[in-house]
């Protein structure tokens, strides 16, 4: 049973309650959980205080990508079944407590913990926070979703450019030793806390049968714009939902593939012409990315509301085709021609993150929509693995072969360009949903029988005028009396 405050029953909106507070309120947690991308500041100090490996400072980052896909598709139904107050305070004890636990773990140089701790439940909370507000915003934004979820989902890119600087700062300020670590996650998970509560507070569910202002219902609907609704156990076996997985699994592969690689990616591509990057432009180049990743989340999802979610795939999966193959071909003969492409594939791969929640809404109506988009993430999961190993092979097995510059990229370019082609054959696959997969309308409510109108109630029949009681028997013997009659016997 969900304690008190955070029942859903507990965040209904009352009268007049602006749904424009709501945004605000999912950002204050995906700004939080957006941390996540900013891991990669504490991997040095904690390889240097703990004695460990690259690959071994990466580990709570990757078991944490691995959790938010997991409790994502596993805790949607509980998430949809409980409300986002109750979820958002579940992501944030997890969040939160994961950083403590972290902190303990480096405060005593137990490795594992800081693992357990970040990753395993510090990554719940990422799954939770994660999908916690996309049901609510699609709700109180019925006429905007794509730019309702591109606001939430802009936070979970943009965390990470508040992030970084201020775990650098506070590193500096604490120190690289293990106790510096350890003051620096404990002060990240006490601040976290108080921010992510003001969401926990803020949010609020529309009432039942609230409606937008009657100007948004009058627009001409598309054609994959359903009204029906259809459950997440339904959901996933239709053809539509895995036309979606593999849409959205190329779109991320192909935007990770080159998020993950950019800064030796950019100086290799340099490195035998007149104008090579120097590593501080290439960290520039990184941080140019960042915003261009989070500008596209509420620019291509805003966009998506005018001309379709379909349409909006085809520019990121066609157009994201065309950016590869002109960095393939002419990335090293011009500097702001790779530039330029790179930052809009990037664009495109934070439009897609913000664009799809939408894209379910239109499909499977917005009955389970979070619990469906939850167990969609699982693509994101996928593509978290599978871009970074193609792009990173790729260029081991070029570079063993002799190759150098933009030769280390060339097939693995090559190989992202025909991801983004199946993803487009995916999305021209998608059709509306089989009415079988719908669940049933509630049947109307009996009208009640009018009540036969009142009878108009007779009129009340003048009562008889009263007759003249007669007199008593007395006076009636006293009137024969003095007529003279004679008294009635009486008998014995």
């Amino acid at each position: 049973m969900t304690p008190g405050i955070l029942a859903r029953s507990r965040s209904v909106a009352p009268p007049g309650w602006s749904r424009w507070l709501v945004p605000p309120a999912a950002l204050s947690v995906h700004l939080s959980i957006g941390q996540a991308y900013a891991w990669s500041v504490f991997k040095p100090p904690l390889e240097s205080a703990l004695d460990l490996s690259g690959t071994q400072s990466a580990l709570p980052f990757q078991l944490g990508i691995v959790m938010l896909g997991l409790s994502a598709a596993f805790g949607g139904t509980l998430v949809e079944r409980r409300g986002p107050r109750w979820a958002m305070a579940v992501s944030l004890l997890c969040f939160s407590s994961g950083f403590l636990l972290a902190a303990l773990g480096a405060f005593t140089e137990q490795y594992w913990l800081v693992v357990f701790g970040y990753g395993f439940v510090g990554g719940i909370g990422l799954g939770i926070g994660y999908i916690s507000p996309v049901s609510t915003l699609i709700k109180w934004f019925p006429d905007r979703p794509g730019m309702a979820t591109g606001i939430a989902i802009m936070g979970f890119g943009g965390g990470a450019l508040i992030a970084s600087p201020w775990s650098a700062q506070m590193l500096e300020t604490f120190g690289t030793d293990s106790g510096g670590i350890a003051a620096a996650f404990l002060v990240h998970g006490l601040t976290y806390a108080v921010f992510m509560s003001l969401g926990v507070l803020l949010v609020r569910v529309p009432p039942e049968g609230w409606r937008p202002p009657a100007e948004v219902l009058e627009r001409k609907p598309r054609a994959l714009i359903s009204t029906a609704q259809v459950s997440a156990r339904n959901a996933v076996r239709t053809p539509q939902f895995w036309c979606l997985w593999v849409v959205l699994c190329m779109n991320v592969t192909a935007g990770i593939g080159i998020l993950e690689k950019a800064a030796p990616m950019i100086t290799d591509f340099f490195s035998g012409t007149d104008t090579p990057v120097s590593a501080s432009a290439a960290a520039g180049f990184v941080a140019l990315l960042s915003l261009a990743n989070m500008a596209g989340r509420i620019l291509w999802s805003s966009t998506s509301d005018l001309i379709g979610r379909k349409n909006m795939y085809r520019v990121y999966l066609g157009a994201g085709a065309l950016m590869y193959l002109a960095i393939a071909q002419l990335g090293d003969a011009s500097k702001p021609l790779f530039i330029a492409c790179a930052l809009v594939i990037l664009s495109f791969y934070g439009g897609g993150f913000a664009t799809v929640p939408a894209y379910l809404k239109d499909l499977f109506g917005t009955y389970q929509v979070g619990a469906i988009h939850g167990r969609l993430l699982t693509a994101w999961s996928t593509a978290g693995v599978l871009g970074p190993l193609i792009v990173n092979r790729v260029a081991d097995s070029q570079e063993e072969a002799g190759r150098s510059g933009p030769g280390l990229y060339g097939l693995s370019l090559g190989i992202m360009i025909g991801l983004l082609a199946v993803g487009f054959v995916a999305n021209e696959l998608v059709r509306p949903v089989h009415p079988r997969y719908h669940e049933p309308e509630a049947e109307p409510e009996p009208e009640p029988e009018p009540e036969p109108e009142n009878e108009p109630e007779p009129e009340n029949e003048p009562e008889p005028e009263n007759e003249p009681e007669p007199e008593n028997d007395t006076a009636q013997d006293s009137t024969r009396e003095d007529a003279g009659d004679e008294p009635r016997q009486q008998h014995t």
